[in-house]
This record gives C-alpha cells, structure tokens and sequence, in this order.
C-alpha cells in the first residue's frame, strides 16, 4: 500500500478500541509495552518529580483513547483537560471513565506506577485521582486555528502531545502549522510535553494503514528552537518492539518551556 492510500486520524478516524488493544494491551505477545507505555511513564515520573512542572491546568491533545501517560501528571495538576479529533474516542474514554461494562482495563499499569513510585496502597488509588483530575473531554477540530472553536480555553499550565502532531501532519510545512495551533494554549510560561515516534510512516489499526509524519530528532529539536522554546530534556528509546504494525524506529520524549 502506497502512501497515497493511507487514512489520516483526523479526517477518517480509526477504531479507538483496536488502537487500544493493538498498542497498549497487557497481552505481552503484542509485545509495544515497553515502547508505548514503560517509556513515556518513566520520563514522565522523572519530568514531574523534579517540581518545576505543574499547576492548575495541563492540556491533553493525543489520538485514540489512551489515558496512561497522565497518571503521573494528575498528581501535579488540579484539572486535566482533554481534547480529541472523534466522537468514538471520547466515548471509549468516558466509558472508562465512568467504569461501565467493556470499558478498557488498564489495571496492567499499576505494575509500571508500582515500579515507579514504590507504594502499591497508593498506587491503588491512582485510578479514582486520575478519573477525579479529568474535569472535561472536548471535541476539537485540528484544521481550525482555534481547536475548540466557538470556544476559547483558558491557557494551560503545561499541555501534553502523545503523536498527535505526527498522525495529523502530511509534511514539515503541516507539522509546524499544527505545533503553533497547539502551543496557543499555552500560558506564556507554560511546559510543553511533546512524544512520538521517529522515522514513521504508517501504523495499522485493524485493517486501516494510518498516515504518520516522518520526521527525526533533529528536526523536532529544529522546530522548537525556531518557536522560541528551550528543550529542557529530550530522551529518544530505540525500538524495542519486532512486528510490521507500525515501522517506527524510536520513541522520543521532550519537555521545553519558552525562552
């Protein structure tokens, strides 16, 4: 399948669900956890501990339905915000949320929280803090320059970006049209947390190959240098993973604020 074929996110959607169980399953015979989800909590819990990240409201803008990178975050944030391109990834989200029947299990990463913070009575708790912090799910529209048209949120203490910008971007020109939408939300001293994958193309969720920019570590670091930002700490995890789902050659992690 050539690239003209692919589907993009935010024009044709894809299943959340699949997404979920494809990427971000407890099966250990699909074998991304260590990729999709050990990582960016462990560079997250390291990012939060040092206490300069934090405050009243952090933004999230990531595709799918995935809710485990902002375990960390919901300790240090009165309220979490969270936007998302379709109607069927805020209803498999509000399904968890809500703790009704069929809602995603993600019990499997209270093994992560445990290997992290050490305390497995609070670890516990985790869940409720999480579905606590998560004060709205928003419908947003990435083509506009205000996501949220017709409404304006307030500016964000951090916001957090989990491959979005590389599933909605078609090239650089894209890429940093979006990254400047999403950084509008930002208080003017306002943490970015920005995560994807390196060298991408495409990823398959169920029988859809899904469009992913390809981009590497220097053009990221290139991009946030020309939008005023300091990378406070960037770490990139060589693939971990063997299958032909998704033919990422990294993980990146970076937080910035602007200089």
């Amino acid at each position: 399948m050539d690239s003209s074929s692919h589907k993009f996110y935010h024009e044709h959607g894809f299943d959340s669900r699949e997404h979920l169980e494809t990427y971000f399953s407890s099966q250990q015979e699909i074998g991304f956890g260590d990729d999709s989800m050990k990582f960016p909590m462990e560079c997250l819990h390291r990012a939060f501990s040092e206490g300069h990240i934090k405050g009243d409201l952090l933004i999230d803008i990531s595709p799918g339905s995935f809710i485990h990178h902002l375990y960390t975050a919901s300790g240090f944030f009165k309220q979490i915000l969270v936007l998302k391109c379709t109607e069927q990834c805020i209803m498999e989200l509000n399904k968890w949320i809500n703790t009704h029947t069929g809602a995603f299990d993600w019990s499997h990463i209270m093994e992560y929280m445990k290997c992290l913070e050490g305390n497995s009575d609070q670890c516990q708790d985790k869940h409720m803090t999480l579905k606590t912090a998560i004060t709205k799910i928003m419908k947003c529209d990435t083509d506009k320059e205000n996501l949220t048209d017709p409404d304006v949120l307030p500016p964000a203490d951090c916001v957090i970006s989990t491959g979005m910008l590389d599933f909605i971007s078609r090239d650089q020109d894209d890429y940093i049209m979006n990254f400047r939408k999403f950084v509008k939300l930002l208080k003017p001293d306002g943490y970015l947390i920005l995560m994807g994958g390196l060298n991408t193309t495409y990823a398959m969720i169920g029988q859809d190959k899904i469009h992913m920019f390809k981009y590497d570590e220097n053009f990221v670091r290139k991009v946030l240098a020309d939008e005023g930002f300091i990378i406070d700490h960037c770490a990139v995890q060589k693939r971990t993973t063997v299958s032909d789902l998704s033919d990422y050659k990294a993980a990146i992690f970076i937080t910035a604020h602007r200089e």
